[in-house]
């Protein structure tokens, strides 16, 4: 474990570290005024430089306010360093903090990344839920612009639609929390040029140097290529990033509409009656709807079968994420067996 090159000796804030955040202006850059969260609201605290940051500028800008969640995954021997370090930084800041430990190992086929992430996410609901008298449903995150275009990027490589190529949202409900990220447009190296320059130490994963990874491959070899060729990347591919965000919500209008013609289940009949383009996107509403994820081979196949059901007797069972869609008489539905 690894903390800044300031003060690379120890993981623990020194008291003239704890002074100079105490007593330095926060940079424009991360100026928080944006930010309008409930009072009191949680960080999402790791250790590492960006969260550390988030967590500093939150507890300046609203002392007292703040409280700290941190996700124990125990997936390396270093986790409980982790844990200790989160422990002494809000001890000198003032802020509360609970350590929260989860399974995070991921199933047969599932990305390690997923599956962290929907642990943390369940992690925040429970540990929001059983401390502080409920009264907290908002959480900050703080991932930066360079997290916003590696999503970005890795969504490209795997020809996402709409909703992928969206990005990370500045704010989003699950699990019955509201979710921020206030810091999208900021630069990770503006965070970490701030904990440098007052000092303050922060620790690094050693899986992020691992560029077996497709995101620390794009975030080592990819951006700084794209910097070099294209100096504004960041804000040009976040704007991108929103204008699928809106014509997913257009087309999110659109499908609420049509399911309203249609109904949910769909009826096959008027199902029909739409365009194809119209088809697939209700289509991939309803069986949102339902938690499921259809790929675009299996949403292909599935219209294939709506346009062949001419007749009482035709069936229709196709596989569709973990389950199936098949016929029921007039409709289609989804079954999980």
């Amino acid at each position: 474990m690894n903390g800044c090159k300031a003060m690379a000796d120890s993981t623990t804030p020194k008291p003239t570290a704890v002074d100079a955040w105490r007593q330095a202006a926060v940079p424009a850059d991360l100026s928080l005024d944006h930010f309008h969260p409930p009072l009191p609201f949680a960080v999402a605290l790791s250790g590492g430089a960006d969260s550390t940051a988030l967590l500093l500028a939150c507890a300046k800008q609203w002392p007292g306010q703040v409280r700290a969640v941190h996700v124990h995954h125990g997936l390396q021997d270093a986790a409980d360093d982790f844990a200790r370090h989160c422990e002494r930084l809000c001890a000198v800041c003032d802020v509360p903090l609970v350590v929260h430990a989860v399974n995070a190992k991921h199933a047969s086929g599932e990305s390690p990344e997923d599956a962290a992430r929907q642990a943390r996410y369940a992690a925040f609901a429970q540990v929001l839920q059983s401390h502080w008298d409920g009264q907290i449903r908002d959480v900050a995150l703080a991932q930066h612009a360079d997290d916003q275009v590696e999503t970005l990027l890795l969504a490209l490589s795997r020809g996402a639609g709409l909703p992928g190529l969206s990005a990370m949202p500045e704010r989003m409900e699950r699990h019955g929390l509201v979710i921020h990220r206030p810091w999208l447009h900021v630069k990770a190296a503006v965070l970490r040029d701030w904990l440098t320059h007052m000092a303050v130490t922060w620790v690094e994963d050693p899986t992020n140097a691992d560029t077996q990874f497709t995101r620390n491959h794009i975030r080592h070899h990819l951006l700084p290529v794209l910097e070099k060729a294209f100096p504004s990347f960041r804000q040009t591919f976040a704007r991108s990033a929103r204008h699928a965000a809106q014509a997913q919500g257009l087309l999110r209008e659109l499908a609420e509409q049509d399911a309203q013609v249609v109904g949910i289940p769909p009826a096959i009949a008027q199902l029909q009656a739409l365009s194809a383009a119209r088809q697939a996107n209700l289509l991939r509403h309803w069986l949102s709807g339902r938690g499921v994820q259809a790929s675009t081979r299996q949403l292909d196949a599935l219209q294939v079968q709506i346009s062949a059901c001419t007749t009482r007797g035709h069936q229709i069972d196709i596989k569709v994420g973990d389950g199936f869609v098949r016929r029921s008489g007039a409709t289609l539905d989804w079954y999980n067996f």
